[in-house]
Formats: C-alpha cells, structure tokens, sequence
C-alpha cells in the first residue's frame, strides 16, 4: 500500500522587510509591560506555515514503518503526480501557495481525484483560516470568542468601533504570521499603524480583535465523532518572554526568541489547572471542532477573559508537528504528555483518517490503544 506525504517545503527568501530578523530579536530597550512602546517589527515570514524537511522526513520515516511512502511537494506539478500515482491514501500537511483558500487546494484536488486524506475537508480549511468567518460561525452556535471588527481598508478605519486594548492580525494567516509584538494596541493611533501595516504587508484585511487579558492555552485533538480526544492542554507561559513584551504568543516568541538551540521555558504540559477549569477548556473545545466539523485532528487556541472564562481564539486544521522536543512544537509536545512518541503520534492520527475513510489498515499503531 502506497501513502503519499503531501506538503510545502519551506524555503528561504530574501528578507524585505525594513530591519533584519537580527534586530527583530532583540527587545525595545526600556519598554514597559504596561503601555509598549515597540514600532512595528517585520521580520521575512512569507514561508512561516511551511514545513522543514526536517519534519517532512521525520513524518515520512514514520508513515514508513509500515507503508511505502512517496513525497509529493503541494505545487503546481501536485494534481498530475497524484493522478498518476493513485495512492492508496494521502497524508496531507501541504499548506498551500496562493490565495484566501491555499489550504483547501490539495484536498480539493484529492476529492476530484476520488483519493481518500487525512484530515479536514475543503469547506473546514478555508473557513478555519479565515479567522472572520470562523468566528461568526462560532458564535452562531453559542461559543465564546472574543468581539471583532474586520477592516478592508483604510477608508473604513474612522467607522470601525473599536474598545481598546485590542489585537491587530492578518485575516488570513497561521502560525503567529503577522503577529507581533507590537499588535496589541492601545490607542487609536497605534490602531491605525498596525491596520495599515497588515493591509500594505499582506494585501488581506486586518482582523482587529478585543484583546483578552487571561491565561492563554493550545489545545490538540484526536478523532472524529464520539470518540474526540482532547490531549493534555498545554498553557503559554509569557513569564518566559523577555521583559517588556506582551503577553501573546507572536512571531518574535515563535519564531525568533524561541529557537531550538536555546528554547524558551515558555510552555506547561499539562497545563496547572483547577478541573473545573480544564473541563471548561475541554468543552468548548470539543464543540468548536464539532461546530467546525474538524477532522481526525486540530489544534485549537484558547484565551481567557478577566474573567477566567475560556474563549476561542482560532483553529489550526493542518497543526504544526515538528518532531523535536527542543522544536516547542505544541501538538508533538502535547502528545508526549499523553505517553505517545511521535512516531506513534503520526501513525495514530493515519489510523484515525484512514478508519473515517474506510481504508484497511496494515498492523493498528499504538497510539491507537495508548489513546483508548
């Protein structure tokens, strides 16, 4: 049985922003956590959501314990290799090139080829990355996420009605593009900064969202219908960003602070929660992914108010899954907790899809009963 690996190998490319990711790791002098004073820091983030090949070649050594595996990148050549391999499944982590709906692509295109995927339909990909949309949605249905605008453009700033602290981020971006530390706004001024930034920079509208001042968590989930898993929750521990910054988890905290050869303690799992408070994450959780109609995984953010009330921040259908523990990557990490190796990690969420889709499985993984 064949399985092909589908996925965006992420490149380099010249920086062009105005300062070099160098000054972009080093905090304001001075700055206060109060009321920062940071200007507007753009690092190259163009290929942030793609995947190393470090990662690519870790998942395809896993998938290859028990099937053969063929790698196929998700670019324009992708629709005539996988027509003309025909594989028996494939396991998607292809984020997609261009547009509003680039994650939806290649199951797209697997649906016309009638080859069955692991993970999220077209339909759930594309809302989940349009933030605005998401969020109505969820709100349709009754779970907490936090008060929105949208703003399309500049000549729709003085209307928008905005309550301060609120944060600024791309409608259309995952894996903290675009959000950083100086998003978090506070008066009208810094507001229109950063909406102009994010419609200049990324030529997409700008989420502009009530800023919600609690503890903040990373959720993964395992499965489909009754037998969703919630993994032990992981919080973001902003304690462990340099002093000064804002408590949010931005691309400077992902990305640039928090490097594999000197990672931040910046994560607990499991999280140090009262039950009351871990069945509370639970709950919402589960709902929004059954709300959402997520498949066989996802990894969803969650943010307290003042109040300590859990609130939707956004989902992640295609979670980040770097393999090393020294990578911080929340979805591995949170799988750890719950006894799990990586390898058993990827081959357990195959299973998962493979059993929704109805394709034999060639010797179960463990993860399959270590989540039981």
């Amino acid at each position: 049985m064949t399985i092909a690996l589908v996925f965006n190998a992420k490149t380099e490319a010249p920086t062009t922003s105005a300062i070099t990711p160098e000054q972009a790791a080093e905090p304001p002098s001075g700055a206060s956590p109060a009321v920062p004073s940071t200007p507007t820091q753009r690092t190259n983030d163009l290929y942030v959501e793609w995947d190393t090949y470090d990662t690519i070649n870790a998942v395809r050594d896993a998938i290859a314990e028990r099937y053969t595996v063929e790698l196929i990148e998700a670019d324009e050549d992708a629709f005539e290799r996988l027509r003309n391999l025909r594989p028996s499944f494939v396991f998607n982590i292809a984020e997609g090139l261009y547009g509003v709906s680039r994650e939806a692509q290649i199951p797209a295109i697997l649906e016309l080829l009638r080859i069955p995927y692991l993970g999220s339909d077209p339909l759930t990909l594309a809302v989940c990355l349009d933030k605005a949309r998401a969020k109505e949605i969820l709100a349709h249905y009754g779970v907490a996420t936090a008060p929105f605008v949208v703003i399309d453009a500049m000549d729709e700033f003085d209307d928008a009605r905005v309550r301060f602290p609120s944060i600024v981020k791309p409608l259309h971006e995952g894996s903290s593009k675009g959000i950083y530390n100086s998003c978090v706004v506070r008066t009208p001024a810094e507001l229109e900064r950063e909406v102009r930034t994010v419609l200049t920079t990324y030529h997409e509208p700008a989420l502009v969202e009530e800023f919600l001042p609690g503890r903040e968590f990373t959720v993964a989930m395992l499965g489909n219908g009754d037998a969703v898993r919630v993994l032990p929750i992981v919080e973001i521990r902003f304690d462990a960003l340099p002093a000064g910054m804002n408590p949010i988890y931005s691309y400077e905290a992902k990305w640039v602070w928090d490097r594999s050869d000197k990672p931040l303690e910046i994560f607990a799992c499991p999280a140090p929660l009262a039950p009351a408070d871990a069945d509370a994450i639970a709950s919402l959780c589960t709902k929004a992914y059954r709300v959402l109609r997520c498949r066989d995984w996802t990894r969803v953010d969650v943010r307290m108010d003042a109040r300590g009330r859990p609130h939707i921040l956004e989902l992640n259908p295609l979670p980040g899954i770097l393999p090393r523990p020294e990578d911080n990557s929340c979805f591995p990490k949170a799988a750890r907790a719950a006894g799990m190796s990586y390898q058993q990690l990827i081959n357990g969420v195959l299973d998962i899809a493979m059993q929704r889709c109805g394709v034999p499985i060639r010797t179960p993984a463990l993860v399959t009963q270590a989540s039981q």
